[in-house]
Parts: structure tokens; sequence; C-alpha cells
């Protein structure tokens, strides 16, 4: 039996309505409604009473009617004893398959190829459009093309490149690229419109997902401090009481003490993770923002460079970038 024949019966046989005798007969309609057929099904037995399947089964064993299938795609086995009318065995995406990270929702490769299967994939085939070399940035991109049992097909490329995954997946650029693509197709095929978590850079992608507060971002207020030369010329004016009375010990004192606890507390916090750096890079490089104008971002904004962020900084700027869209 030809694959186009074995989809033609498949969606003949979702078509019909199957029913479960007191005595644990099956008996399936007819397509148009006349017609009662009676399915032998258990285990690896099977067999019924239509024309087709007695033409059909002395030339070949193992063959199946639309009325076989139809009994067979019916409710699990723990369910018939107490159905009359049996209903389909719907595709379901199981729960274990989807992750909340953030307040976000994310579906699993796993689940959609699960769910995928459960609706009837006959084929899954990947093409590699382009192998990763120095002169593309190291970018693999893949073809997927998913082929369902009613005849439908569904096809999407994925991407991976050093800078779209995380450190310790770009060595494996094609398999990733490869797994996008096929998690694409697959989830046009069962109808998810969550991403799989496998196309996500990497987690930093959904920092501050769930915070829906409007974040503002810290003005620089920089210090500029007056040039010696131009003291000791403002000092060389004064007259010898006045020179004294400006030179307190008290107000120097102030001055080195403020100094050192502003530097003690920059010393103390955290700086920011390279995670968070890949994060920045990659958020702005989306935004078109080029690293020269990053950088004056960061100086405008936090009075430092980009290296010198704290943890708490370089959070606040990765939000204001997702914002920014």
């Amino acid at each position: 039996m030809t694959a186009k024949e074995i989809q033609k019966r498949n969606v003949k046989a979702n078509q019909l309505k199957v029913m479960l005798s007191d005595q644990g007969k099956y008996f399936v309609e007819s397509s148009k409604g006349k017609i009662l057929y009676n399915v032998v099904f258990d285990g690896d037995v099977h067999g019924c009473t239509c024309g087709d399947y007695a033409r059909n089964a002395k030339k070949d064993p193992e063959f199946k009617c639309k009325h076989i299938l139809a009994v067979e795609n019916s409710v699990t086995n723990e369910d018939m004893e107490s159905t009359k009318f049996l209903e389909k065995n719907m595709p379901k995406l199981k729960d274990g398959f989807l992750k909340n990270i953030k307040g976000k929702d994310f579906v699993l490769y796993a689940g959609v190829l699960d769910l995928a299967t459960q609706k009837g994939l006959l084929k899954l085939e990947v093409e590699l459009l382009q192998f990763p070399t120095k002169e593309n940035g190291h970018e693999a991109i893949c073809r997927a093309v998913a082929e369902g049992k009613n005849g439908e097909v569904f096809s999407d490329i994925g991407d991976a490149n050093p800078n779209n995954c995380a450190e310790m997946i770009a060595k494996h650029l094609i398999r990733l690229a490869s797994t996008r693509s096929k998690g694409r197709a697959l989830r046009d095929m069962c109808n998810i419109g969550i991403a799989c978590l496998e196309e996500l850079d990497s987690l930093d992608d959904i920092v501050g997902g769930n915070n829906s507060k409007k974040t503002t971002r810290k003005k620089a207020t920089p210090a500029k401090a007056k040039p010696a030369t131009a003291k000791k010329e403002t000092a060389a004016k004064k007259t010898e009481p006045e020179k004294t009375k400006a030179a307190k010990p008290v107000k120097k004192v102030n001055s080195k003490t403020k100094e050192s606890k502003d530097t003690k507390s920059k010393q103390d916090m955290p700086s920011f993770s390279e995670a968070q750096k890949r994060a920045i890079y990659n958020l702005s490089r989306r935004r078109g923002i080029s690293v020269e104008d990053l950088d004056n971002i960061v100086m405008e904004d936090y009075a430092t460079t980009l290296d010198e962020l704290s943890s708490a900084d370089a959070s606040d700027l990765i939000r204001s970038l997702q914002q920014a869209a």
C-alpha cells in the first residue's frame, strides 16, 4: 500500500463513528451511515466484515481497512468498558513538556515532537542550507520539512551562530540549527504558538520578562573636579588669614572621607557577569545600536564604562534595551 493510500484511509477513518456493544464488540458505521461493520480488534488480531478487507486481507494479512483504523484511533483500552459511543483519541501536549520561566511559557522540542507523532507525523527531514565558516560568521542554517498522515506539509528554517546560543553549545551549531528548524516546523504542524526553549539565545533573553513596571534609567551626575593649578592661583590671591581659614583640616578630612566612602561603595558592588554582557550585546545588535553608541549610552546614564558596570546596572540596562523595541 502506498503512502497516499494510507493517508486517504486515515482521513476517511477519522470521519467514521465507532460503537461498542454490551458484549464488547466493535461496530463502525459506513461513510453514508447506512451499514454497520463488525470489527474484530484484539491486540495484534484484527478483522472486518467489509468487502475491502475481504479482498485485500488474502494478499496482505497485515492489511487494515478504514473501519479497523477507526477503531484503532479510538480511546485507549482502559476507557472502553464504560464507553458506548467512542470518541476519537485527541492528541494532547503533556504538561511535563511545558516550562514557565520568569512568567513566560515555553515548550520543549521533545514535546512538539511527541504531539506531532500523536497527530500522525509520517516524515521529518532536515537539509543543511549553510555550513558554518569564518566567512559567514560561523552561522549554520537548516531547513526542516514535516509531513503528516493526511498529506499536509510544513516547512521552516532554523539558524545558529556563536552570538545566538549559549557558550557551551557554540561547538554544536549544526545540530542546534537542525533542532530549531524541526521545532519550528512541528510547532506549525501542531498549531503551537509559544516558542521552543531551544530557540532562545540563552535564558538572559527573558530576564525581567515578568516585570510590567516601566523602568527609569538613572541619570548620571558626574562631579567635575577643579584643576590643582587653579586652586593654587586662587589661594595665592587671598590674604594670609583667608588662606589659613580656607585650609581647615576638617574640610580636608570630610572630603577624603567622602571619597573613600564612594570608592568603597563602588568596590563593594558586584561586577556584571559574562551572561549579562552577552545579553547586552545581543539586544543592542537587534535594536541597531552600534558599539560606540552603546558605550555612549552607558557613560551618559551610568557614568562609567561598559566593562565597569555593576550587576544591578547591567540588569537595569538589559530591561531598558528590551523595552526599547
